[in-house]
Order: structure tokens, then sequence, then C-alpha cells
């Protein structure tokens, strides 16, 4: 594969990762149905996201034992899961930064 293809799609996973760990620290009792639709992605593409970044050590999740409806769980933001929501958004921001800076210049020669 060629090394811009994966840097994108590298870009992409790490995007998706920050806008669910964003959703994720705003309403951590968001269904995973609620979550797929705000992110605009599909249940089954959530879920596995959502087990990747348990994997990854960034969320706990959390079965709620007495709540009769057995299927509700709190995704909850890792000590880790806070750091790197905080490195991404710095890393986001600076892409931004960039971009706008770029598109300035472009108009700027016009």
């Amino acid at each position: 594969m060629n090394s811009n293809v994966q840097y994108m799609n590298s870009l992409k996973n790490n995007e998706e990762q920050f806008e669910i760990l964003r959703k994720i620290s705003k309403n951590p009792q968001s269904s995973q149905r609620e979550l797929a639709s705000e992110l605009g992605f599909s249940l089954g593409k959530l879920n596995y996201c959502l087990k990747e970044l348990k994997l990854k050590g960034l969320i706990k999740i959390k079965n709620f034992k007495k709540n009769s409806n057995k299927i509700n769980y709190l995704y909850v933001l890792t000590p880790h899961g806070i750091s790197s929501k905080t490195k991404m958004t710095v890393n986001f921001m600076k892409r931004k930064l960039k971009e706008y800076d770029e598109l300035k210049l472009e108009i700027n020669k016009k």
C-alpha cells in the first residue's frame, strides 16, 4: 500500500477515534445507537471502534448491572484515554491551523 494512502487512513482513524472520545467524554451514558447516529457510523463500525478503544486502554465499558435493561452501558475514558484525547485535540488544531494558513496563502496568490 502506498505510504500516502496509509497516512490518510491513519489520519481518518485518528479523527474517528478523537470524535468517539469527545462524544463519550460529553455523555458517557450514550447508547451505541445514539453514538453511531451522532457520528454518522453504522452500529457495527461503532461497536468495532469501541472494542479497539477498549483494547488500547482508552476507555472502560461498564454494564449497568442493577438496570432492568441489561443492554445499557457506561463508557468511561481512562486516564490514558484522557491523555490521548488531549494529544489528539492538539494535533487536530495544528492540522486545521496549517490548512488555514495554506488556504490563506493560496488565496493571496490569486
